[in-house]
């Protein structure tokens, strides 16, 4: 899938001859889903606890978190008294109430991995910012790095947007731009990604 994936970018980038050459320059990409192993909720948790902040500084707080869920289910742990406990590990006051809202959705059943998968993206992302403090950038990191859906376009995402706009035009929106490179979107994300050096935590 990759390589025709790769083909397929280049083939659409062929009038826009800069970006097309940061796509061939790098190859073909594998569109991999690095966080599937852990609970949904898990991670839903762990994406909104990093939004907005340095790599370094994501990893530092949910460390203390899991320090401070200890063994303890974690949807069971925010589902207690545990505001005053997560505020002490570095996360705001509304990063809190998100935390605890995933929670609720999953003793739900809302965020059952299996049936999410089986969805469409934007179905599925709507679903997911019907959860307080759940926005679009995190529906669309979960689109590609959890499920491996192919073609999803994170706009939301500073990086992804900035640097192709770099790569065509200024004036270019960038929604558009992407969309020439429909069904196979997320690889798209990840050249660019790659070509600015800094995927997403």
């Amino acid at each position: 899938m990759s390589k025709r994936a790769h083909r397929h970018l280049l083939d659409a980038s062929r009038p826009l001859r800069r970006l097309h050459d940061a796509i061939d320059a790098r190859g073909a990409i594998r569109l991999t889903r690095p966080l599937r192993d852990a609970p949904f909720e898990l991670v839903l948790c762990r994406a909104v606890a990093g939004q907005q902040l340095s790599v370094h500084a994501a990893r530092t707080i949910w460390g203390r978190v899991l320090e401070r869920v200890g063994e303890d289910d974690l949807v069971d742990y925010l589902g207690g008294r545990c505001t005053a406990s997560l505020r002490a590990c570095g996360l705001s006051g509304a990063k809190t109430k998100a935390m605890r809202a995933i929670a609720e959705a999953a003793r739900a059943g809302e965020l059952d991995a299996d049936a999410l998968a089986k969805i469409p993206h934007d179905e599925r992302s709507e679903q997911l910012t019907a959860i307080w403090g759940v926005g679009p950038w995190t529906a669309d990191m979960m689109g590609i790095f959890y499920f491996g859906d192919r073609d999803v376009w994170p706009d939301g995402d500073v990086t992804a947007r900035k640097t192709l706009q770099r790569l065509t035009s200024a004036r270019r929106k960038t929604l558009r731009t992407a969309a020439l490179f429909a069904p196979y979107r997320s690889y798209l994300a990840l050249h660019m990604w790659r070509h600015a050096d800094a995927a997403p935590a």
